[in-house]
């Protein structure tokens, strides 16, 4: 939230075309840490075929419930520029990826918040990059962060380390591919409808939930 006030505040004092500068680099951003995402864990993943089912039956579920229509009509009640872009990108950075997920499980098991503040400086940092592009309305994504790590901790602190590397290293791989697929829509390449793809995320759960009781 400080750094999309900051961003905000900071954007009234940047010319239009310093912003086009910002979108790209963030375009560009996104991109390469997605990449980065899916090369690190992909290597290391025992269903290496897993990502391509969930992204297939993630994004026709997505398709068939148009939650980007969806997603973009109530974003469109509070804003008219293309913030429903900028905040679900930001949602996929501050939420997908291994600071973001262990962090929680770290704090719950053992009290060790380092991956939580490492974490925390990486979003302050893009928070503010995004809200100079998008506007104040990137804050809309702290209440997210905060029920998906809030919802980490607490089944972690319930029930111990259920959440697995392994899970974390799938959930890792096509969360990178999505926010690969929001940078090449922010750089105008190719729109994927990220939003859309977002059930992806859903199916390692459901897949290692299914091998854990069959």
């Amino acid at each position: 939230m400080a750094g999309s006030v900051i961003g905000s505040v900071a954007r009234r004092a940047i010319k239009e075309k310093y912003q086009v500068a910002l979108y790209n680099a963030m375009g560009l951003a996104a991109f390469v840490l997605g990449i980065n995402a899916v090369v690190n864990n992909l290597p290391e993943s025992d269903y290496p075929v897993l990502f391509i089912v969930c992204l297939a039956v993630g994004s026709l579920l997505g398709a068939i419930l148009n939650l980007e229509g969806w997603f973009r009509g109530l974003v469109g009640h509070f804003s008219k520029s293309n913030l429903a872009e900028g905040l679900s990108t930001g949602i996929l950075l501050f939420c997908v990826g291994t600071l973001s997920m262990v962090g929680p499980v770290m704090s719950a098991l053992y009290g060790d918040n380092t991956y939580l503040f490492t974490n925390a400086t990486l979003d302050l940092v893009t928070s503010a990059v995004l809200a100079s592009t998008y506007g104040i309305g990137i804050a809309l994504a702290a209440p997210v962060l905060f029920c998906s790590q809030g919802a980490i901790y607490l089944v972690t602190s319930l029930l111990g380390d259920v959440i697995s590397a392994e899970l974390t290293r799938e959930i890792s791989i096509v969360g990178g591919v999505l926010i690969a697929s929001s940078g090449l829509g922010i750089l105008k390449i190719k729109d994927c409808r990220t939003l859309n793809m977002l059930p992806a995320l859903l199916m390692p759960p459901l897949f290692f939930l299914a091998r854990h009781f069959f």
